[in-house]
């Protein structure tokens, strides 16, 4: 007994002597990290419910590109508490330098645009390393994988990793993996088309091979009608659309005045749409912004995604 508590106390303080560093992988590219990060900035709703699901707030400056889109409910205004918003939309390397962070969570059109002002490479400078949004990795490797669920996945485990948090981020893996197990269980295994209309009346911008939505429709029990589109956000035409006549729609909800109603409304409009399985049945579901990009409320949509689709089995 008295070794096995020696042994043990051993271990428990030696476990964060062993934590660090870590490195992970970031696009193609190793990050190390000598200690978690203290004065971290995150952009973009779905990264920041990533960072808040496993309490990262202690390290947390600032936030950026939430309210410039979306309307956030109390429960994330909560979890926010008094971390500032320091820029509604795409972040300055001002707005970031102000704060003097050592860490930025951001993705290719997720707060950073190739060749802007703010990348990996003009934040180095300032002494902030910035973790890359997995799915948005395409935009500059184009060698990417077609899109799974891993995609979440990987990131919380690189964020446990960066941040000593691997535990709990292994922790909230497996749970939303038997969550995922169930979702499979009820919904019969099927290959209902399922078109996702984000925006756009002249040409339509939906998710294509790399976009995690499209992962999410395989685990409900369909088939992005899309999904040979190379790449992982972007734009096709309706007249593709219309010709593989989909039977259920995917419509995001940005919470604005009108909300989904007017793509629904739009879709019932067009000449080509109309006609199509999925608006004359009025068979969709809407979707938040956060439900489709990736964070812990994949779960939650695809959850949703399946119900209704086949709503005798759930």
């Amino acid at each position: 007994m008295r070794r096995y508590s020696i042994s043990l106390a051993f271990a428990l303080f030696a476990a964060p002597a062993w934590a660090f560093p870590v490195t992970v992988d970031n696009c193609g590219t190793p990050l190390t990290f000598e200690s978690a990060p203290k004065r971290a900035v995150i952009q973009d709703l779905n990264m920041t419910e990533m960072a808040f699901a496993l309490g990262l707030q202690p390290s947390i400056v600032g936030l950026t590109g939430i309210t410039g889109w979306y309307k956030v409910g109390p429960e994330f205004a909560a979890q926010q508490g008094s971390i500032p918003e320091l820029a509604p939309k795409y972040p300055t390397i001002e707005n970031l330098v102000a704060v003097q962070p050592d860490f930025f969570f951001a993705g290719w059109y997720y707060g950073m645009k190739p060749g802007g002002d703010v990348t990996p490479d003009t934040l180095a400078p300032y002494g902030i390393k910035t973790l890359v949004l997995t799915e948005s990795c395409v935009h500059l490797q184009k060698d990417r994988p077609a899109a799974s669920l891993d995609l979440l996945f990987g990131d919380m485990e690189k964020l446990g990793k960066i941040f000593g948090k691997e535990h709990e981020a292994e922790a909230l893996i497996a749970k939303w993996k038997n969550e995922l197990e169930t979702i499979k269980d009820k919904a019969p295994a099927g290959e209902t088309r399922v078109f996702l209309y984000d925006s756009g009346e002249d040409k339509p911008f939906t998710a294509g091979k790399f976009a995690i939505p499209t992962a999410m429709i395989e685990a409900a029990g369909g088939r992005n009608i899309m999904a040979d589109l190379e790449t992982s956000w972007g734009t096709t035409d309706w007249e593709t659309v219309a010709t593989r006549n989909p039977e259920f729609l995917i419509l995001l909800d940005y919470q604005d005045d009108a909300g989904y109603r007017k793509l629904l409304d739009f879709l019932k409009a067009h000449p080509a749409m109309k006609e199509t399985d999925a608006v004359r049945n009025e068979r969709f579901v809407a979707l938040r912004y956060a439900e489709l990009t990736p964070g812990p409320a994949n779960i939650e949509g695809i959850r949703k995604i399946a119900k209704a689709m086949h709503p005798e089995a759930f």
